[in-house]
């Protein structure tokens, strides 16, 4: 029989040799075994990313997220160490200087007293910061533990729950402000956050109710009771974890809130009262003087613009983050 002709003649690969051959069926090998899920899908596959994950990547690529935490950070910072950017003592204050504007080192000017307005405005920032985030705290905590009972059990809690929030939502905040903090002494920050946290946490609390109510009819939940799953094993493994997130965004939006109401009472002079340092404080006692020396109501008043405007920001950014109807 005539011999037959090279098989590599007929533009296939096999010229290569028995070892060439053996390669490209390690290389094929190798490939198969990369991919996910492997030849027949018996391979790793990849792990599912859950809504945090997914939330967290698109918030690192959102300018609106980076911008306003950047700012925010700037602000923890300069609220924790203030003397890092102003080295002067906000209570000291020199007369002969009352309502002057911008000099050599009081790149802000002086308040009526002679205080250095710089100094005054980094100096707010700690008492703005503590009481936003101390109240956020206290309003998301309350609201969300009495909501989410209230949603889990039902029955007659839920209407208790939902009758006492309604009275509290009918109560309007600044006139509550007004009547319950008159009658307070206290210099310090704890009586304004508890004020919030007492007219705040019924928000917080009917958002938690109707997240809880809508997780624990999903199936995985289901699924978990029928395996005879414990109450408080299914609120804190399987509900909190995946009811959580719409309580995140309206506190992160609310903190912003608290500080203008803060700086609200404050104005008012039933918040915060001197000698304690605050935005507030100084905008009510520089709006005498709008006329004759405007640099004191401009800077605190640009301060807490900035603060509440980047909380809200940050809010708005993780809404549309954990929103899986914008996805």
């Amino acid at each position: 029989m005539p011999e037959q002709p090279p098989f590599d003649q007929q533009g296939a690969i096999a010229a290569t040799g028995m070892g060439g051959a053996m390669d490209l069926a390690a290389s094929e090998a190798e490939t198969l075994e990369k991919t996910p899920g492997g030849p027949l899908g018996t391979g790793p596959q990849e792990k599912p990313r859950s809504l945090w994950s997914d939330a967290w990547r698109d918030l690192r690529r959102n300018p609106v997220f980076i911008i306003a935490g950047l700012v925010i950070l700037f602000l923890v910072v300069i609220s924790i160490w203030p003397s890092l950017i102003a080295g002067q003592n906000p209570l000291k204050c020199d007369l002969a200087k009352a309502q002057q504007g911008s000099q050599p080192g009081h790149p802000f000017g002086f308040d009526g007293q002679g205080c250095d307005v710089y100094t005054r405005t980094v100096y707010g920032t700690r008492v703005s910061i503590t009481v936003g985030v101390c109240a956020t705290l206290g309003v998301a905590i309350l609201g969300s533990v009495l909501g989410g009972l209230a949603g889990y059990f039902g029955g007659a809690s839920d209407g208790v729950l939902s009758r006492i929030t309604d009275i509290f939502f009918a109560i309007p905040v600044v006139l509550g402000g007004l009547v319950l903090l008159s009658v307070v002494t206290s210099n310090t920050v704890w009586p304004v956050i508890g004020f919030m946290v007492l007219l705040g946490w019924p928000q917080i609390s009917r958002i938690a109710r109707g997240s809880v109510i809508t997780t624990k009819q999903n199936d995985y939940v289901q699924a978990a009771r029928a395996l005879g799953a414990s109450n408080s094993r299914l609120l804190l493994r399987h509900i909190t974890p995946n009811a959580i997130a719409p309580v995140i965004v309206v506190a992160t939006i609310a903190l912003g809130t608290y500080i203008s109401l803060e700086a609200t009472l404050s104005y008012l002079g039933v918040g915060l009262k001197p000698p304690t340092v605050s935005w507030g404080i100084d905008i009510s006692s520089a709006s005498a003087y709008i006329r004759q020396a405007p640099h004191m109501l401009l800077w605190p008043a640009g301060a807490l613009a900035i603060t509440v405007l980047a909380f809200i920001m940050l809010g708005d950014a993780v809404r549309d983050a954990l929103d899986p109807k914008l996805r």
